[in-house]
């Protein structure tokens, strides 16, 4: 009850209604939950408390298109079949032709008499890991999940970029799985500007990243399947997922192509093939026409969104080794800020893993 009336009071001052509503609500509320020990938002709080929760994303540097948010409610979906459907609903809309929409779609609540409803995946769009005798290919940040899948019965085609397919649990019954269909996984092939060799490497990069494991929690209320996207930073693809050893670690291989000097760290040799990985992610992705944002233009729009937030009176609370960019931090104004790392009650969550 604390907790709905925080995000009620908030929530409801933010939409312009009366205290009276306010109040009103909230005895509603309160009646609810003594006698069904929960309580059902109203479309408009599922919306605005799900925008609420973006702009309350502490690791966020996107946060300043929250109420942008387009937000599908779907928690009248009971069955795998209906999960599959709006998923693939969710897919078609967010890519939207390479002109990305910030979309969620809200699945049912945390409920005292129904199962809850989970996606296994980290990301609705991810590729699979394999492992063999110490050799790796795909991301080995999908490896476990890969195996699950494959224990499902899932093959995959042992590639570096292989789609893995998406997974639903109801309750205690048998997890479903579904492959996504082409045209909903928008990719985009890699090339550089300048170094023809680069588009040999046979790199590309889904368009869309749609996170699908945190929970939303909105005035006390567990949403624990909630998928929800806004587009790429480019350093979120050419600094972390392409450049991590223990991702898919690219940097030795694009710093050898260039003929770099390796055997000596002071060459800076990783630096400049960090740089040109990034720009080849920038330049594909805005060749293809789809939505990307470099990370000096998004600390350019987080700056403007600390100024709004300061002119409607609210803090700005947030994870400054997140929001810090991977490449060149200091060239931005957030890498000499501090943020209040607390956590607002509406917000997404981590979350165990349902396998």
């Amino acid at each position: 009850m604390d907790e709905a009336r925080a995000f009620i009071t908030q929530c409801y001052q933010e939409l312009n209604k009366s205290e009276s509503d306010i109040m009103f609500r909230l005895q509603q509320i309160e009646e609810e939950l003594s006698e069904a020990g929960t309580y059902t938002h109203s479309n408009e709080e599922l919306v605005h408390g799900a925008k609420m929760a973006w702009r309350n994303s502490n690791r966020c540097i996107g946060r300043l298109f929250w109420n942008s948010l387009s937000v599908f409610d779907e928690r009248e979906a009971s069955t795998e079949e209906e999960v599959f459907q709006a998923l693939s609903r969710h897919l078609d809309y967010a890519s939207n032709g390479g002109r990305i929409r910030p979309t969620i779609t809200v699945f049912r609540p945390s409920h005292p008499n129904k199962p809850d409803i989970r996606l296994w995946n980290h990301q609705l769009i991810r590729y699979a890991g394999y492992v063999e005798n110490g050799q790796y290919r795909g991301d080995p940040h999908s490896i476990e999940f890969t195996q699950k899948c494959r224990e499902l019965g899932w093959q995959g085609g042992g590639t570096d970029f292989d789609v893995l397919p998406l997974v639903v649990q109801i309750g205690d019954q048998p997890p479903e799985m579904r492959e996504v269909e082409p045209h909903l996984a928008l990719q985009v092939p890699l090339r550089h500007p300048e170094f023809d060799w680069f588009g040999d490497l046979g790199l590309k990069w889904y368009g869309v990243p749609i996170i699908s494991d945190m929970e939303l929690k909105i005035g006390g209320i567990s949403y624990k399947a909630a998928p929800f996207n806004g587009w790429y930073m480019e350093t979120e693809i050419g600094a972390r997922n392409l450049a991590d050893e223990n991702r898919y670690n690219l940097i030795p291989k694009v710093a050898s192509c260039m003929g770099l000097d390796t055997t000596r760290a002071a060459t800076l040799w990783k630096d400049k093939a960090l740089i040109e990985l990034n720009i080849a992610v920038l330049h594909s992705f805005k060749e293809d026409g789809v939505s990307i944002v470099d990370h000096h233009t998004a600390a350019q729009q987080f700056r403007l969104f600390e100024e709004n937030e300061k002119s409607a009176d609210r803090e700005v609370t947030g994870d400054w080794t997140w929001l810090i960019p991977p490449v060149s931090p200091a060239a931005t104004h957030i890498f000499h800020k501090e943020f209040n790392n607390t956590w607002n009650s509406t917000n997404y969550f981590y979350q165990p893993k349902p396998y």
